[in-house]
């Protein structure tokens, strides 16, 4: 028996909303061919209108639309149900208000609570998400989700649950945001892929606005690829547009293309709403492209005028401070709510038009009221890259502020600069996080998949990426953030530090490179030379990983001349006049920009024999010098990862030193024995092959038997061991973000409560770190501080090699 045209229809309209949109025109078109009511036809026209608009035809759409709402003798059900697909046509179209207008109409006419007028809720809620009225968003997602639940409505359920999640986005939730998200995403996959593909264009802008970029910007080249295969130009140009969003902050050029692809396609397809943002996002790029450049005002007055129109209040006050800069006019006035990022770009705008005009004071305070925006914005958040990634919304402020106190030339204002730089993400304690056996289980998964897809890509690994997916957002939501760290003004840092210490606070402003040294006597600035300082880096990690796997022969001595004369070259250029301006001082506490990480400085000239410590900042040193005081370490624990020639024997030298110390070797080095040994000992020494993961450093890690374990583990030890020294390749190394920011193995220890962690950022002979490493512990077993211990160590032993102190080393 053939299918009647209500069922044809109610079969379209179920394809549609699963985004089986072949299927849906076939259902529809017979459902047309088999009936003359008016108000059905009605209904189908509407039907089909979204189903156009979803593929590329959204002008067709709309004139099919309103030629359904125009026909005679429509039941009210059905007028308001063609309203509201009207509604979300406009909406797509970024036309706002009349959207709104449209939207509202047909939820008052439907019942209250009826899956219909929830899904029209869903509809209005995007136009506030889009005009940032967040309460309007949220109550419509709320009336929504009651709906859903009370029909049993599982996937609108979900999708609705993911809208809540992008409203907390918007307002700057982004621990809330990804939780929201994750949880709804296994729904909406099931659904369709392309349900998947929207969710995880979300899903990226979260990515994006939390700092992780690469991450970002595959998802979104991914669903771009997959909305261009089903022919949804209109989602293709939204990925194209989020995707030129992200690429604004690290690469505006390339911005600039993807902005203009995504801005003709918009223009082609009649969403001028769209077309403005996308057209937003280009001027924003061209100005950063070509800061020297004069900007075009008129197109910079014509698209903050769309996007007023449209209601994107947001970005027009977002363009409208790019214009501000440019033009020195008045700036906007910003709304109580507006999002958190617009407000930093705000007091940015500010600080660099003081320093335009020479009033660095003016730039400085600007800059700091942004930075602590930005302080009181991370206090959401307590685990390590999302402190560390969302300071990508302070990088601008922080050099802005940088350059203006270099400008003074006044060591007190320097330091104040300098310590705000290094408290850029870690100026907010965290509070550990509870156990969680979930979190334990993905990590545990994760270790055999790496195990099993060693030599390949293994990043690239469908399940890989989920789990990756799924262990972050469980330690978002997991780690609480405590109190502020306090800084310490100059002053007071000079009057705690003892005749025989000096300070190096080395500053790097984009323009210049400067150290300022603080001793008890008094402070001072040091102007250095980057331009020698980078000739003398070009190529030194290639020259420091050559020497490490250069053992005798003729070539030995050539490959070592050449590395002490490069390392001579940077003790010339970076240290040397540094350490004159620290006269007698004979211990040194230095604290470095992103753009020094890498330095082997225990194997520069001028560090012979002399005990020093890589602080995260001066601020942090003294607190955890004063906690430490009077503290020897009492335990020691040891353990040696798989296929390391000299591992075990590295591990038992050293732990010779400690009475009854615990060593793990062979198959009892697990990953699970490893961290309950850091609960329990004062020291952890760790000799396995170890691996930076530049992506997303809390995936770096060290090879145990059962596997990885990885940064993600270390954060889930209750309480960490004072000292940590990691013998492994490469571990002692950071991925630097946004230009100020040092992430890696050695700042998860540090992040964990570690006060000192004992680590090299290259590759070191297995020989050299058994040897030199074992007489450490000789010093520390003794009671010496880990810098005092290393110092010792190398003079005795006449080894050179890159181990340095980060943190607290006495």
């Amino acid at each position: 028996m053939p299918l009647s045209a209500r069922e044809l229809h109610r079969r379209g309209v179920e394809a549609a909303n699963s985004r089986r949109f072949a299927q849906a025109r076939r259902a529809l078109a017979s459902a047309a061919a088999r009936t003359d009511d008016d108000d059905l036809r009605a209904r189908i026209d509407g039907t089909l209108s979204y189903v156009l608009a979803q593929t590329g035809e959204p002008a067709e759409a709309e004139r099919l639309s309103r030629s359904a709402l125009a026909r005679p003798g429509l039941s009210g059900e059905t007028l308001a149900i063609l309203h509201g697909q009207l509604g979300t046509l406009l909406m797509h179209g970024g036309r706002l208000h009349e959207a709104d207008e449209h939207l509202s109409s047909a939820i008052d006419a439907l019942e209250e609570g009826s899956v219909e007028q929830a899904n029209l809720l869903m509809s209005r809620s995007i136009v506030s998400m889009q005009r940032h009225l967040l309460d309007d968003c949220r109550t419509d997602l709320e009336r929504a989700i009651a709906a859903f639940e009370a029909h049993g409505q599982q996937e609108p359920l979900a999708e609705a649950r993911h809208n809540l999640g992008y409203a907390a986005l918007l307002a700057g939730d982004l621990v809330t945001a990804l939780a929201l998200m994750t949880g709804s995403r296994p729904i909406l996959a099931a659904s369709s892929d392309l349900a998947a593909a929207i969710s995880d264009l979300d899903r990226a802008e979260v990515l994006r606005d939390a700092g992780l970029s690469t991450e970002a910007e595959e998802l979104l080249g991914a669903v771009a690829v997959q909305f261009g295969a089903q022919r949804m130009r209109q989602a293709r140009g939204e990925a194209e547009f989020h995707l030129a969003r992200s690429l604004l902050r690290h690469d505006p050029r390339a911005a600039e293309r993807a902005a203009a692809t995504a801005s003709r396609r918009f223009a082609d397809l009649g969403s001028d709403g769209w077309a403005a943002r996308s057209e937003a996002v280009r001027l924003e790029a061209r100005a950063l492209a070509r800061p020297q450049a004069p900007q075009d005002a008129e197109a910079l007055r014509r698209t903050a005028r769309a996007l007023t129109a449209g209601g994107f209040r947001t970005e027009a006050a977002a363009l409208t401070l790019t214009a501000r800069l440019a033009d020195g006019g008045r700036m906007p006035r910003l709304t109580a709510d507006a999002p958190t990022p617009l407000r930093l770009r705000a007091h940015e705008v500010r600080a660099l038009r003081a320093a335009a005009a020479g009033r660095d004071g003016e730039a400085r305070r600007a800059a700091a009221e942004g930075l602590d925006l930005l302080t009181s914005w991370q206090q959401s958040f307590g685990a390590l890259d999302l402190q560390a990634s969302v300071a990508m919304h302070g990088t601008e402020l922080m050099f802005a502020g940088l350059r203006a106190a270099a400008r003074s030339r006044d060591p007190e204002v320097m330091f104040e600069w300098s310590e705000r730089a290094r408290h850029l993400s870690q100026q907010v304690a965290p509070v550990r996080p509870p156990p969680d056996d979930d979190l334990a289980a993905d990590l545990a998964e994760l270790r055999m998949l790496r195990a099993d897809l060693a030599g390949s890509d293994w990043t690239t690994d469908p399940r890989v990426r989920e789990l990756r997916d799924r262990v972050r957002e469980r330690q978002w939501s997991s780690t609480g953030a405590g109190g502020n760290r306090g800084r310490v003004d100059l002053r007071d840092a000079a009057s705690r530090l003892d005749a025989d210490t000096a300070v190096l606070a080395y500053v790097y402003t984009r323009a210049e490179l400067l150290c300022v040294v603080v001793t008890a006597s008094g402070s001072s600035i040091v102007t250095l030379s980057w331009p020698r300082v980078e000739a003398a880096l070009d190529g030194l990690r290639a020259d420091l990983d050559v020497a490490a796997l250069t053992h005798g022969g003729p070539m030995a001595r050539v490959v070592a001349r050449s590395l002490d004369d490069r390392l001579t070259s940077i003790d010339d250029a970076l240290l040397a006049p540094v350490r004159a301006a620290a006269g007698d001082a004979s211990r040194l506490v230095l604290t470095i920009p992103g753009i020094l990480a890498g330095i082997p400085w225990a194997m520069l000239p001028g560090m012979a024999r002399t005990p020093f410590t890589l602080a995260t900042s001066v601020s942090r040193w003294l607190a955890d010098r004063d906690a430490r005081a009077g503290r020897s370490p009492r335990t020691a624990g040891f353990a040696a990862g798989p296929r390391v020639a000299r591992a075990e024997e590295e591990v038992r030298t050293a732990a010779a030193a400690w009475s009854d110390a615990e060593v793990l070797v062979g198959g009892s080095a697990r990953v699970s024995a490893v961290t309950e040994l850091a609960e329990r000992v004062d020291v952890l020494h760790i000799a396995a092959h170890g691996r930076h993961a530049v992506d997303n450093p809390l995936f770096s890690g060290f090879e145990l038997v059962d596997g990885t374990l990885f940064g993600y583990d270390v954060d889930l030890i209750p309480h960490a061991p004072e000292t940590v020294v990691l013998s492994a390749c490469e571990l002692g190394r950071s991925s630097v973000r946004w230009g100020e920011e040092a992430l890696g193995m050695t700042r998860v220890w540090l992040h964990a409560g570690t006060r000192c962690v004992i680590a090299a950022p290259v590759v070191v002979p297995d020989d050299v770190a058994c040897e030199l490493l074992g007489a450490v512990h000789d010093e520390l077993a003794k009671g010496a501080a880990p810098a005092l211990a290393l110092a010792a160590a190398s003079d005795s032993t006449g080894l050179r090699a890159p181990f340095h102190c980060h943190g607290s080393g006495f």
